[in-house]
């Protein structure tokens, strides 16, 4: 393990290399006796070695479906509410305060999205919380390490 990997902690279903990149092909190729690099290289990870385990992705599609279809469903249910008013009981809502409601459960409706995933458990074993704020946290800070070790 190199000293980048021991900093953070990897991920349960993480590969245990990294991908190599492919080399790239010259229109124009130098002629050399050495054989080349990409013939001793390993062939590159399966779909099986990249996936995301089985048990880990339910775990992520059930906390997606809460976290993001309760406000999603609350969004649609306000809109037929505020009609049923507007319509049957002669209640004038402003539409602004329609939109604005709309927009905002809506929209946790998305982060619901991102909160689903990142506050499942990623380790196979373990189950995680009920709201997963503690998963929630080594996951997005797992996150953020790669995507500053990308940069």
């Amino acid at each position: 393990m190199s000293a980048e990997e021991s900093e953070r902690s990897r991920l349960p279903f993480e590969p245990n290399k990294k991908r190599q990149k492919p080399v790239k092909v010259q229109k124009n190729p130098i002629k050399s006796n050495i054989s080349t690099e990409s013939a001793s290289q390993k062939p590159p990870l399966t779909k099986e070695e990249m996936a995301i385990p089985k048990v880990v992705s339910q775990r992520m599609i059930r906390r997606v479906a809460f976290f993001c279809g309760v406000p999603t469903a609350l969004g649609i249910t306000t809109l037929v509410v505020s009609y049923l008013l507007a319509t049957q009981a002669q209640i004038k809502i402003a539409p602004v305060a329609v939109l604005l409601v709309n927009m905002g459960l809506f929209g946790l409706g998305v982060l619901g999205i991102t909160y689903g995933v990142l506050s499942a458990s990623w380790d196979e074993e373990r189950p995680g919380g009920l709201l997963g704020i503690s998963e929630f946290s080594t996951n997005f800070g797992r996150m953020v390490t790669v995507w500053r070790e990308t940069r």
